[in-house]
């Protein structure tokens, strides 16, 4: 019988960060391949349905060709069991990654060859270094012309303040690659640009001293190999997993995901390197992974992820011991038991039954609403964990219906987008109509197409005159209802009945602060 430490040592939950177009969804379809999950990949811009991008499901996604919600897809390879979250590349919908964040243990860090760290990548990096996670780095796209090698290290060294230790270095660039040599394992990993589909490349072992390395890659190209390794491994730290584990150090290897190469070596870099399933924090304890009682919290919601379920999915990420379907655990915000009957687990859009799961898994939850970002679901004591953020929206518009006749039903819809965390709802005190807030504005097309889609409501958002909300909170409640009073045209409430300070500009907003110094003004709130 596996024992719950067994089990625990054999998971990787880990998600990628990149900026736009550096090729994480190609990568995801790629570590998929390996994983025996997809027997195919499709380049996300590719025509015919059976060739869309694995983990883009929604209509949206396929339009444009980008990823604007995480997805979770579970495989595994080579014994150990793999839990992938790929997040939204596009920065409009940093706050979906943000908490995905939150649900992983390391990540992959894809970077273009040819543009090195660009605006998001930077953004993404900054929030898994508040939580000090080990970071791997892939530099994609070494079969088109990039920069020098060497640069892009040390522009990782300079901008991230990281230390960098080369796992694999790549043999010519552009044109010119041969393939990349294993710096651990003295070989060559042969390039065959021709090969785009297949998992095994062709490997050879020739360390760096042998005529062997001619051979396989001619002469001038393994003179420069040769002194560029010299220079690697004069110049740059050997390897330390404890200062990569503490998020100090990060491995780098080199590749083309579109090419699948490279990504072998990438995933058993995960294998071998990343952690098994961490300790996580809650209010009043921490809580280890290898503890019997299973506690676990929800890190995004996701509705009408099938059309032919109309349900809600609950994305939970498990944080201590074995669980087993029909288990019932207390949703420890409304005190109430509730039996995980039919928990999943994905691939991008598939289901599958969980019958058991253990901490570090990522379960889906079908529920009809009872459960939110934040929540947390515990065998044991009442508690709840921590660092699930909600960010204050940076876009503010108002809801505009095309039939008045449905407002009921557009209601719901806000609601249930919210619920997902894509999207605030605020309404308004005076009694005007719902002031939606987002973090970037291509989010509300994205929640126009699906209002229309799935609640089959035409609506639209129009500028509301506010550009920024705080929640507000003052010690003494009189204070509060002072504010308020003063305050009446620019005040809202949250889907939880939180009063909200809605700003036309920046100005208002200081001399709100300005003039009522007892009241706290916050931009971001812990989810629980």
């Amino acid at each position: 019988m596996t024992t719950l430490s067994t089990e625990l040592a054999l998971r990787r939950t880990f998600a990628i960060i990149s900026h736009p177009d550096a090729g994480k969804t190609t990568l995801t379809e790629k570590l998929l391949m390996f994983g025996g999950a997809i027997q195919m990949a499709g380049a996300v811009r590719a025509r015919g349905e059976q060739r869309r991008t694995r983990s883009d499901w929604m209509a949206i996604e396929k339009e444009r060709g980008i990823s604007v919600s995480a997805s979770v897809m579970t495989f595994e390879h080579e014994g150990l069991t793999y839990n992938l979250l790929d997040t939204p590349g596009h920065e409009d919908f940093s706050e979906d990654t943000y908490r995905t964040l939150t649900a992983v243990d390391s990540a992959i860090m894809v970077l273009d060859a040819a543009k090195g760290i660009e605006t998001q990548t930077l953004k993404l990096f900054e929030v898994c270094r508040m939580r000090d996670m080990p970071i791997i780095t892939f530099i994609n796209k070494v079969d088109r012309e990039g920069r020098e090698p060497i640069d892009l290290l040390d522009e990782v060294e300079k901008t991230l303040a990281l230390d960098v230790c080369p796992v694999t270095w790549p043999i010519g660039m552009g044109r010119d690659l041969k393939g990349v040599y294993d710096l651990v394992n003295d070989r060559v990993i042969m390039f065959d640009p021709g090969r785009g589909d297949h998992i095994a490349a062709a490997v050879v072992d020739a360390p760096l001293d042998s005529p062997k390395l001619d051979e396989a890659v001619g002469a001038s190209a393994a003179a420069r190999l040769r002194d560029e390794v010299e220079l690697v491994r004069g110049g740059y730290p050997e390897f330390d997993l404890e200062s990569f584990r503490a998020g100090h150090l990060t491995p780098v290897f080199f590749g083309s995901a579109l090419k699948t190469f490279g990504v072998a070596e990438l995933l058993r870099g995960v294998g071998r390197l990343a952690p098994s399933p961490l300790a996580r924090k809650t209010n009043t304890r921490t809580v280890e992974p290898t503890e019997e009682k299973v506690t676990g919290f929800v890190f995004k919601v996701q509705a009408n992820m099938d059309p032919n379920h109309r349900d809600r999915i609950a994305f939970f990420r498990l944080c201590s011991g074995r669980f087993k379907r029909g288990m019932k655990l207390k949703h420890v915000r409304s005190g109430k038991v509730m039996a995980l009957v039919n928990p999943v687990f994905f691939l991008a859009r598939e289901r599958e039954l969980a019958e058991e799961a253990y901490a570090g898994d990522i379960m889906g939850i079908p529920n009809h609403g009872q459960l939110r970002i934040g929540d947390t679901l515990s065998e044991s004591e009442d508690f709840h964990f921590l660092g699930i953020p909600t960010f204050a929206p940076e876009v503010l518009r108002r809801a505009r219906l095309d039939d008045p006749m449905k407002a009921k039903q557009l209601k719901k819809a806000l609601d249930d987008l919210a619920e997902e965390g894509v999207s605030q709802v605020f309404k308004p005190v005076d009694g005007s109509s719902w002031i939606v807030g987002v973090v970037g504005p291509l989010q509300f097309d994205v929640l126009t197409t699906r209002i229309e889609s799935e609640y089959n409501i035409r609506a639209g958002f129009e500028d509301g005159g506010f550009v920024t909300a705080r929640w507000v909170a003052a010690e003494d409640a009189k204070e509060l209802e002072k504010f308020t009073a003063a305050n009446k045209s620019n005040m809202a409430e949250d889907r939880d009945g939180s009063p909200v300070y809605l700003a036309r500009n920046s100005w208002q907003l200081g001399r709100a602060q300005q003039d009522f110094p007892a009241i706290k003004f916050t931009a971001t709130r812990e989810q629980h």
